[in-house]
């Protein structure tokens, strides 16, 4: 997906543009990297819409049954008054760039569901990672900010991403990756993956 974003600029922003139209008439509520998927032909579709509400009417849905949730993607509203909005979904979008660009890894990492729960509450937000540059990571903590109102749209992710994609910039940088988290395989006909 890193090196698909990378080479592929213009077909990322056409990309990026289809998924928000289609985000911004609904509330997913399980937006995630595993929700995510890419075609042969590169083409990203959200997928997993079980906890979708359609939002054309009210804009907010409110959770009143019980079941489990996806606590490491929830914005604090969502958390503890059961409020979903597009706005909820874009902070859930903020946890989805950071694992793309920690090459997936799982948000909040060593920390329970609980333990999460009352960081989020008491302000703490995703590390920046490591290889990550200054300017990328802005765009994620400004979708994790506390009062939904101050979050970006979905429009403005893209704007805000689009503007990243047109420099030269590498925003992720491959080799400040920590050894012992990651590991070039080789293929089983011997070619480095």
């Amino acid at each position: 997906m890193i090196r698909f974003v990378k080479c592929a600029n213009g077909f990322m922003r056409l990309q990026l543009s289809s998924m928000i139209l289609i985000l911004a008439q609904i509330i997913h509520r399980d937006l995630a990297a595993r929700n995510i998927l890419i075609t042969e032909e590169h083409t990203c579709k959200v997928a997993d819409f079980g906890f979708a509400r359609d939002v054309i009417v009210s804009h907010v849905y409110e959770r009143k049954s019980e079941g489990r949730l996806p606590i490491r993607w929830m914005a604090p509203e969502s958390l503890y008054d059961n409020i979903f909005s597009v706005k909820s979904d874009v902070w859930s979008f903020g946890v989805l760039m950071w694992e793309i660009v920690t090459l997936g890894s799982t948000p909040y990492p060593g920390l329970s569901a609980a333990e999460v729960m009352k960081k989020v509450r008491d302000g703490y937000r995703l590390d920046k990672p490591e290889h990550c540059r200054r300017e990328l990571y802005n765009i994620m903590y400004y979708c994790w900010d506390k009062d939904s109102k101050q979050r970006p749209t979905f429009t403005e992710c893209v704007q805000l991403l689009e503007k990243l994609l047109m420099t030269e910039t590498d925003y992720i940088e491959l080799e400040r990756f920590p050894d012992h988290s990651y590991y070039n395989m080789m293929s089983l006909s011997g070619e480095k993956l």
